[in-house]
């Protein structure tokens, strides 16, 4: 009789026998690409050699002008008011080197330039800017506070009017009463819109008056109280 053996029971492996274990599939080599590997170094050689460069150009000086004594808005750079000074070389910036100080002294400031400022090309022209005790004054007129067909380069006068304002005309137009405030400013800027017209709102002017006239004319200005007239045959 044949005795069936009880689920469990320990099994008759020798001592040196292992547990049997499944056959492994077959696994397939690494490929090996050895473009992309060039690829690798050739991208590293170029990031160092940019780095490098990099690090030369930096290194790199020029003798440019340096302001050594404030120069007024409309003044040439004279000797005592230039100095040499070391900056690293940049082609996006129009330095004034230091050989080129000969041609800056036929040239006037734009602006007033404070001590210490480095020269660039861009802030000296062969007209200059604004003349010695100049100032710039914006307005926002209303219409009849400003003759009609109001351009660059006229000379107005300028009122102070209370009331309706008079209409553009010549100086000698102005209605009596109505303080003078500017007897003879150079129109600067005119805001026009699209196809050179003026608008029906303020009209924005820029107006060169003498320092001495700034203030009674920004105050009038700031309580709409300008009126410009014409000054004729002064225009250019």
């Amino acid at each position: 009789m044949k005795v069936q053996e009880r689920a469990g029971a320990p099994s008759h492996r020798g001592p040196g026998q292992a547990a049997p274990v499944g056959e492994r599939l077959p696994t397939a080599g690494r490929e090996r690409k050895p473009a992309l590997a060039a690829l690798a170094v050739l991208l590293i050689l170029i990031g160092a050699l940019g780095a490098t460069v990099l690090v030369l150009r930096a290194g790199e000086r020029i003798e440019v002008v340096r302001i050594s004594a404030e120069v007024p808005a409309g003044k040439a750079v004279t000797d005592a008011a230039m100095t040499s000074v070391l900056v690293a070389d940049d082609p996006a910036v129009d330095y004034v080197r230091w050989e080129q100080r000969d041609a800056l002294k036929q040239l006037k400031a734009k602006n007033t330039l404070v001590k210490g400022t480095i020269a660039i090309g861009q802030m000296f022209s062969d007209v200059g800017g604004l003349p010695e005790g100049k100032a710039f004054v914006g307005l926002s007129l209303k219409a009849g506070q400003y003759p009609a067909g109001l351009k660059v380069g006229d000379h107005v006068a300028a009122y102070r009017v209370g009331g309706d304002a008079p209409k553009g005309g010549t100086a000698g137009g102005a209605a009596d009463g109505n303080t003078l405030l500017v007897r003879d400013a150079k129109v600067n800027d005119v805001f026009v819109g699209e196809g050179g017209s003026i608008g029906s709102g303020n009209l924005p002017v820029t107006v060169m008056v003498g320092t001495a006239e700034i203030a009674p004319l920004t105050q009038a200005a700031a309580a709409g109280q300008v009126a410009l007239v014409l000054i004729p045959g002064a225009s250019g």
